[in-house]
């Protein structure tokens, strides 16, 4: 049973007695700190992170950063990350990812990954797979290989498709593709451009 001070024995100036707790608000457990931009760079460089979220994480810190060393910094070990992160096929792997009823297929990615090589422009950015989505979706790629995918034999088995049932096909394979790229795409408020 909970007892209560007898209030008349209280006076207005006399401290409040230990066991009336005032109503506080619960204590939340402490943030984890950041991590350095050192410790940051090292984990670019030795890419321990090869995820579009965390390369996307880190990417939003050093924008962010108000010194201009430290954003300096980040520039080399930035670009190589997001060309790592193509290069190493992770791209492709998470763009499958999310077209599970209609795998991507690499050659889109690879046909992206030459043109943006191939095009002067691209220097406009330190982000090779932000170039590469983009360039699927400016360029037509998308609908380009669907129609493609859906013409292979391998799709078919035993039967001969009419054209309506390639055209069904690659709309599929064009759906969730598209989606997909619009997804990963959705990752930046911004575009990751020079100013």
């Amino acid at each position: 049973m909970t007892t209560f001070p007898n209030t008349s024995q209280v006076s207005p100036n006399s401290e409040p007695s230990t066991n009336i707790t005032p109503h506080t608000k619960p204590v939340r457990p402490p943030q984890a700190p950041q991590p350095s931009v050192t410790q940051l760079i090292e984990t670019l460089n030795s890419h321990r992170v090869n995820t579009l979220t965390e390369l996307c994480r880190i990417e939003r810190i050093a924008a962010t950063c108000s010194n201009p060393n430290d954003a300096k910094a980040f520039q080399k070990p930035m670009t190589t990350a997001w060309i790592h992160y193509v290069t190493s096929q992770q791209l492709v792997t998470e763009l499958r990812g999310l077209t599970p009823n209609y795998p991507i297929t690499g050659d889109l990615v690879r046909d992206a990954y030459s043109r943006v090589r191939e095009d002067p422009n691209s220097n406009r950015s330190w982000n090779l797979a932000w170039l590469c989505l983009t360039k699927m979706k400016d360029d037509g790629l998308v609908a380009a290989y669907a129609a493609l995918e859906a013409m292979k034999p391998e799709m078919w088995g035993n039967k001969i498709p009419s054209a309506e049932d390639v055209a069904q096909l690659a709309n599929c394979f064009e759906g969730e593709w598209m989606a997909a790229v619009d997804m990963m795409l959705r990752h930046w408020a911004r575009e990751p451009t020079w100013c």
